[in-house]
């Protein structure tokens, strides 16, 4: 089977930026997929995607004309519904058979097989491979179908359809060209109201021809390098962007360099078909204006890159990335200056603006903000993590930490009511930071308001300070709590208020800053804060968010660092109230688990707890032992084992030694063996068979103080 190289493009309007990588590998992959699936390619075929700003196109090796010829079997009916009893064909399969192409006298050539209980009549036959031509249209349907469109559009189609400028078709964008070349052929097949050629568009102003004939799939990338102007491959466009913006660092000045931002070099990536970096300037007065607000409006408005001296500190000069490669770009570079210099202004203006009045007396105004009409307003929600942050900061630090967390809780959510944080949702936080300051309060107070958001994501640092760290436990605390007391809980994808990362910043918060805090406690707290609200469930803060969500989060955290599922499904099993506790007792159960004795153990562990089940679903079992009740050799041994081992354990687990604790109980392997090798615990005597019980949980619960050793059972 002879093969060659295809490529397909669709020419577009200007996708969107945001979406435009995601776009071009779902169309290539998608594609690659369809062909495959229909035996047009090989097992060593490769696929390349390409993604402009006009462009979704797909590069993929040995593809063949035409499919090979399948042998198959069909499965018909049963036979006693295929064969009467003289084995004559009955009207349904002589239906079946037509319905299938094949003629009546294939019947004698049937295949009888077993299929289930009962026998069945199958059909070889060979299905003849799909061509290209039909191949590849099902193809591109499918990857257009597929396509994940943040919003498609509904334009009007001007030719190649019955009714131009009637008809009218949905894209992510109007399409005007589609390329389809099966080495130097093109493949007829039709897109979006167009038909396949050999011809694409380069660059809107730089091309060197227009139309851009492709003379061969496998010119494709060059053919629009050289005649284009444009650099198709989103990977090599954004490694060419980012040489050049640390070129033009460089250029800029000693030891600056471009601030670092993956979403906003892909965003940049996705909005030039062929990059050119240009210096740029503003006027220093500008860096007066507290640098978040500057490095944020030059991003997120003007998608400029701002340049940071060695400090990190940034500096007046910033680099634009243009679509257009003049002979003098001096033109292009004023016209960005000239553009940036307003929005620094209203940055400016905002700063000092917003600094005339204190964040304390802007604190009264948060009782006019909604923060949920079921929970009320911005301004009860201070006080409910006021209320929090005081009882936090009392356990951890006494009455200074407690009066210096109320303050920051207090005027933490102030700066929602000023005019930059009102252009700059991002900068909350943040900005109460500077004006804190410029209100001439401590260093730690204002640090503790800029840091209670954090942490803001994944791999985000911790609040600094203690003061900052009970007000985010407190902050986040109320969201949650909040959230799952009115039944506002994740679902799927939907997480609107952000629980899971509050979530997440609770439990880092606790473990990595060995807070001896008890996750129940700190539950239980915040919920009385929502005491008198008519829509708020307890129970279901109870259950659900402290019996199951944190813990399922920190599960998958745990995971994400290295241990076992069966390690954490062990220690969480137990549910630690103080998550400092845990990684001390994940590593003290990966310690247990590599001894020879564990297996054992952890089998004999989940025995008594089956044991100890079944007898409590009769009556309760407690963990009281009489000696004089103890009559079998081998249950004395357990005992005499157990008086030995169990106070050594319990006093390293009290120094906090959980490694050592649970090596302690290895010696517990032989007498636990032989108890139950020559023990019956339901004895039929009443007095025995409850003594024997009450010796097991006494060991049970010895040994699963530091984790439920039986979820290491095999």
């Amino acid at each position: 089977m002879t093969t060659q190289n295809l490529l397909v493009e669709l020419f577009v309007e200007e996708l969107p930026p945001k979406a435009l990588r995601q776009l071009g590998e779902a169309f290539a992959t998608t594609l690659a997929a369809q062909l495959q699936a229909q035996g047009l390619t090989a097992a060593d075929s490769r696929v390349t995607p390409y993604a402009s700003p006009r462009r979704l196109a797909a590069h993929i090796t040995h593809v063949a004309a035409k499919a090979a010829d399948r042998a198959v079997q069909l499965k018909l009916m049963p036979v006693s519904v295929g064969l009467d009893a003289q084995g004559q064909a009955t009207p349904a399969l002589l239906k079946k058979l037509q319905a299938l192409g094949a003629e009546p006298t294939v019947v004698p050539q049937l295949k009888r097989q077993p299929d289930g209980k009962a026998e069945a009549l199958f059909l070889d036959s060979v299905v003849t491979g799909a061509t290209l031509d039909s191949g590849l249209q099902k193809a591109l349907d499918e990857a257009i179908a597929r396509l994940p469109i943040p919003k498609v559009m509904t334009y009007q189609l001007q030719a190649g359809c019955a009714r131009p400028g009637w008809d009218s078709v949905q894209f992510v964008r109007p399409a005007h060209g589609l390329v389809a070349l099966h080495g130097e052929t093109v493949v007829p097949v039709t897109a979006l109201g167009l038909r396949a050629g050999r011809a694409t568009h380069g660059h809107r102003f730089e091309a060197a021809s227009d139309p851009v004939e492709l003379a061969s799939a496998d010119d494709y990338a060059l053919d629009l390098r050289q005649q284009g102007a444009v650099i198709a491959s989103f990977e090599e466009r954004r490694a060419t962007l980012e040489a050049q913006i640390k070129a033009a660092a460089t250029q800029a000045g000693t030891a600056l360099t471009a601030i670092k931002d993956e979403a906003l070099l892909d965003e940049v990536t996705a909005l030039v078909e062929r990059p050119n970096v240009l210096v740029c300037a503003f006027e220093p007065e500008f860096l007066q204006v507290p640098q978040e607000c500057l490095i944020l409006t030059m991003k997120a408005n003007q998608k400029y890159f701002p340049l940071l001296d060695a400090q990190g500190r940034l500096t007046h000069r910033f680099l634009v990335v243009s679509n257009i490669t003049p002979d003098d770009p001096s033109a292009v570079i004023a016209g960005n200056e000239r553009v940036v210099r307003p929005r620094l202004a209203d940055a400016k203006f905002f700063f000092d603006q917003d600094r005339k009045k204190s964040l304390d007396s802007r604190v009264p105004q948060l009782a006019q903000v909604v923060y949920h009409n079921q929970l009320g307003t911005q301004g009860e929600r201070v006080e409910r993590v006021r209320a929090i942050a005081r009882q936090i900061g009392q356990q951890l630090g006494g009455a200074a930490l407690a009066q210096a967390a109320d303050t920051a809780a207090r005027l933490a959510k102030a700066d929602l009511l000023t005019d930059m944080v009102g252009e700059f949702p991002e900068l909350q936080g943040v900005m109460g930071g500077y004006y804190a300051r410029h209100d001439g309060l401590t260093e730690d107070i204002a640090l503790a308001i800029e840091d209670h958001y954090k942490p803001r994501f994944a791999g985000d640092e911790l609040p600094r300070g203690q003061v900052g760290t009970v007000v985010a436990l407190a902050d986040k605390l109320e969201t949650l709590v909040g959230m799952f007391g009115i039944g506002n809980l994740p679902t799927g994808d939907r997480d609107p208020f952000a629980l899971r990362r509050h979530a997440l910043g609770v439990i880092r918060m606790l473990i990595e800053q060995a807070l001896p805090l008890a996750l129940p406690e700190l539950i239980e707290l915040a919920a009385q804060t929502f005491a008198g609200k008519a829509d708020f469930n307890p129970s279901r803060v109870k259950d659900e968010l402290a019996g199951k969500f944190i813990y399922d989060r920190l599960a998958g955290s745990l995971r994400e660092q290295g241990f076992s599922a069966q390690e954490v499904d062990a220690v969480l099993a137990l549910r630690p109230p103080r998550l400092a506790d845990v990684h001390p007792h994940l590593q003290a159960v990966r310690a247990f688990a590599a001894l020879p004795e564990a297996p054992a153990l952890a089998a004999a562990n989940k025995r008594i707890g089956n044991i100890l089940k079944k007898a409590e679903a009769e009556s309760p079992v407690h963990p009281h032992v009489s000696e004089l009740l103890l009559q079998e050799p081998a249950e004395q041994a357990l005992y005499a084992a157990m008086q030995q081992v169990l106070p050594q354990a319990d006093a390293q687990l009290a120094r906090g030694d959980y490694t050592a604790s649970l090596q302690s109980l290895a010696a517990l392997r032989a007498p636990v063996d032989a108890f139950f090798d020559h023990v019956m615990v339901n004895a039929e005597q009443a007095d025995l068979r409850l003594n024997r019980q009450g010796l097991l949980k006494t060991l049970h619960q010895a040994m699963n103080r530091v984790a439920e050793l039986a979820r290491l059972a095999a």
